[in-house]
């Protein structure tokens, strides 16, 4: 079952340098290599296939029942209790129908197979070793070390891309933590993270001593980020790391902890992608802060994708690192449509170039400038949809996935199946790739699906009216019944 060759570029082991964009434009247009993205679904990545040829999906969830002829699923598939995308993933790569597939259109093109995904782990490596297959990422050793938040917080010090005001250390008791802050000048308004985990989860607000009695269990032990609390603007970036420099995507707001969306207080429930996300100067300093990290991780020997969050304090005006996200993220589903993406390449293609056997010559600092101008014309939105009720229910009916109406009077049709959201031109359509099918359960935190469109779905003030009506109309196509007894089920978060 293992490969005839190694990975080579589109036309075989040709070393032609590519020099331009059109060039590697060309290159992919062409290219021959087998790639595959695996995953629980296909929407980290979804839509690449439109500028990567031999580009295919190997998916858990298949949220077309089959009509993409791109994404494949097993037809054989026992009952699991799986706890996390990495058990998901591993699972798949082991799956015989997989790799028959995919050696099918290995053999054909001679080549080993590549293979990205978002979450992935020790096993998930001896897996593609064990198989012959090349997984097109950076060593899980690495990224599990440049999680850490402290990690990352002191890396970005090196490099010139501050954090917000902090000390590191441990602490035992809320004494303990306040003797810490105010050497450092930090005040008695503390937010403290812990290294490792969701920030809606190990994140914690610390103004005084039942604060932190609440949540002491969570800190003790742990290698703690004390910051000062500031009042902040938080946005999301996505950027690539070459041999040629860092690739800097477009901006974007966070929705967060909106109990229409997610269960989690402070939990990631979606992205506005608009012009006014930051101002033009926040923006040139926040590029120089991913900048600048991106060229401090690849002393680390990290190459490839990764996300970035950074806060802009409203107070001081200051721009500071937020937290490194060293993978694939849930953001991608806009940064690979904005207009950046299309006067180039979407940005996960860099990420391919640095994995496929290819030389080629970029001037990077030129690309970030178009990109910074072509961000003051984009605006796209998505929506991470859980399940915010605390049950567990069989699925009886549930919305297509494909294109949707927004209708006059506040109600959503469905217009067709599609392949992905990339001809959504206007803030009344949307695309929703739903996850669960009929017979699957839906539980209290379950990814039930993403919902991407024009148009921003947050203002100052909330949520807007639209959003809410896209949420309602989705919520409304699902039917549930309750079960005599209640099945042990485990939120996993697909997407990011």
């Amino acid at each position: 079952m293992g490969p005839k060759s190694q990975v080579a570029g589109a036309s075989g082991p040709s070393r032609k340098t590519l020099r331009t964009i059109s060039e590697i434009r060309g290159f992919f247009r062409t290219n021959v290599s087998p790639i595959f993205f695996v995953g629980p679904t296909a929407f980290n990545l979804l839509g690449i296939d439109r500028w990567v040829r031999n580009f295919r999906y190997l998916v858990y969830y298949d949220s077309w029942d089959g009509a993409h002829p791109l994404v494949f699923t097993p037809k054989h598939k026992p009952y699991v209790e799986f706890e996390s995308s990495e058990e998901i993933n591993n699972y798949l790569l082991r799956d015989p129908e997989v790799q028959a597939h995919i050696a099918a259109r290995s053999e054909a093109s001679g080549m080993a197979p590549m293979i990205a995904m978002v979450f992935f782990d020790e096993e998930t490596e001896e897996i593609c070793a064990e198989l012959g297959y090349n997984l097109i990422l950076p060593p899980d050793s690495l990224r599990r070390h440049l999680d850490s938040k402290i990690v990352t917080t002191r890396l970005g010090e090196e490099a010139g891309a501050p954090s917000v005001p902090n000390v590191l250390g441990r602490a035992d008791s809320y004494a303990e933590l306040s003797a810490q802050a105010s050497a450092a000048g930090l005040g008695s308004d503390l937010v403290v993270q812990t290294p490792y985990g969701d920030s809606g989860k190990t994140t914690f607000f610390i103004k005084e001593e039942d604060d932190w009695r609440r949540n002491a269990e969570h800190m003790v032990g742990e290698e703690l980020k004390i910051m000062k609390r500031i009042n902040n603007r938080a946005a999301a970036v996505e950027a690539v790391n070459t041999r040629h420099g860092t690739v800097v995507g477009p901006f974007m707001t966070d929705l967060t902890g909106y109990p229409e969306l997610t269960p989690y207080k402070g939990g990631w429930c979606g992205n506005d992608l608009f012009p006014e996300a930051l101002s033009e100067q926040h923006r040139a300093v926040a590029i120089e802060h991913v900048r600048r990290l991106g060229d401090r991780l690849r002393q680390e020997g990290y190459r490839g994708f990764f996300e970035v969050d950074v806060l802009v304090d409203l107070d001081s005006d200051e721009v500071y690192l937020g937290e490194l996200n060293p993978r694939i993220s849930g953001a991608s589903s806009m940064t690979n449509v904005t207009a950046g993406a299309y006067a180039d390449i979407p940005l996960f293609l860099f990420h391919l170039l640095e994995f496929m056997d290819v030389d080629y010559e970029l001037d990077i600092g030129e690309i970030n400038e178009r990109w910074r101008d072509l961000a003051a014309v984009d605006v796209w939105a998505q929506l991470i949809m859980k399940e915010t009720v605390d049950s567990v229910e069989r699925l009886l009916e549930v919305p297509r996935t494909g294109t949707w109406h927004l209708e006059d009077d506040g109600s959503l049709r469905f217009a067709g199946v599609t392949k992905d959201w990339h001809d959504v031109t206007h803030e009344d359509e949307c695309f929703f790739l739903r996850v669960y099918g009929p017979g699957d359960y839906r539980f209290k935190g379950a990814d039930l699906g993403v919902l991407v469109t024009k148009g921003r779905m947050q203002t100052s003030e909330g949520l807007t009216q639209r959003c809410r009506r896209y949420i309602d109309g989705i919520r409304s196509q699902y039917v549930s019944e309750k079960l005599p007894e209640t099945p042990t089920v485990v939120p996993i978060g697909y997407v990011k």
